[in-house]
């Protein structure tokens, strides 16, 4: 359920930047506002997505031309994420005479003049006035969702024997790498898993490799057990990546994606971090550095440990400024 931050009737675009964690982002700041967003995909032509975010719109989505992506009526507030949407939002800005609240969400690179509010990871440099500023990124995974998913679980993670632990797996990035020793650890991870007893649950995402999800798989298959010990989800049907989250008694996550590194501090469970090979530390490095010291994750160490701690939720926060100033702006 959303919290209702906003009058009846506020209209809602997000831009769309095609990537998964973006989406996230942005879809989560609208369904914590009550926001029934039409999304919008951005998808310029290879020079003016070259010229991102610095340059103009691609010319066929600008206002006045048939079927732009800026067509009016314009809305009351937009939401936007990554690169290629920032000259988008500062057109959609001077179309609509001023009118419409701009939401950045991440660094535009731009400077923080780029949008009315702008949110970044405590780990981005920037800061000014209107920069909003957590720990986690916003996402779609606040504690009335993960309260439904608890209520009406999932048949292949219902049949599950507890306790179950949730494997949360990303893919290559500018800093970390999937080598070998990688799937050779993974698959190790998930045999230690079951033979200590608990059952395991798997996701991969967009970008994980094929041969860390089939090392995985191989490992369960090896070890001779049953749909209720394992579950590895092979991309058919919908992701029970939420369900996950909701039942996993603790999670190994890794440390390639800020978004599933904070998904799974929203859930309560112990988070422990696997961190592939990678050339060395990086901003997300000390994100994980704070997650550490505030009591939320360990980095995995060669076993799984039991604590408790508050679950995260940055959405809410997020949400409840964006409300507060888009409040303001239309007061002024």
């Amino acid at each position: 359920m959303a919290d209702e931050l906003l009058p009846p009737g506020t209209s809602a675009w997000i831009f769309c930047s095609g990537k998964i964690g973006h989406e996230a982002n942005c879809r989560g700041v609208a369904a914590a506002l009550g926001l029934q967003a039409q999304e919008k995909l951005v998808r310029p032509r290879k020079l003016f997505d070259l010229l991102a975010p610095w340059g103009p719109v691609d010319p066929r989505d600008a206002p006045g031309k048939p079927g732009a992506l800026l067509t009016p009526p314009f809305p009351d507030i937009v939401i936007a994420a990554g690169r290629i949407t920032v000259p988008y939002l500062r057109r959609l800005k001077k179309a609509s005479g001023g009118r419409t609240f701009t939401v950045f969400l991440q660094d535009p690179r731009t400077g923080p003049k780029t949008a009315d509010l702008i949110w970044v990871p405590e780990h981005d440099r920037l800061r000014g006035p209107n920069v909003l500023v957590t720990l986690t990124s916003p996402h779609p995974l606040r504690p009335q969702v993960l309260a439904q998913a608890r209520q009406s679980p999932d048949p292949r993670i219902a049949v599950l024997r507890k306790p179950v632990t949730a494997m949360i797996l990303g893919g290559p990035s500018g800093t970390y790498r999937f080598e070998q020793q990688d799937r050779q650890a993974l698959a190790a991870i998930a045999r230690q898993i079951l033979r200590e007893g608990s059952s395991l649950m798997v996701t991969p995402s967009r970008r994980t490799p094929a041969h860390i999800v089939e090392a995985i798989a191989t490992a369960t298959l090896a070890d001779g057990v049953g749909p209720d010990r394992a579950f590895v989800w092979d991309g058919s049907d919908e992701n029970p990546y939420a369900q996950m989250l909701a039942h996993a008694d603790r999670i190994l996550v890794t440390a390639d994606s800020v978004n599933m590194v904070g998904e799974a501090c929203a859930s309560g469970a112990p988070v422990h971090v696997y961190e592939p090979t990678s050339d060395g530390p990086s901003k997300t490095t000390a994100f994980v550095d704070r997650l550490i010291a505030d009591g939320m994750a360990r980095r995995w160490a060669g076993r799984f440990e039991d604590w408790s701690y508050e679950p995260l939720d940055a959405t809410g926060f997020i949400a409840r400024e964006v409300a507060k100033r888009f409040g303001t702006f239309r007061a002024s």
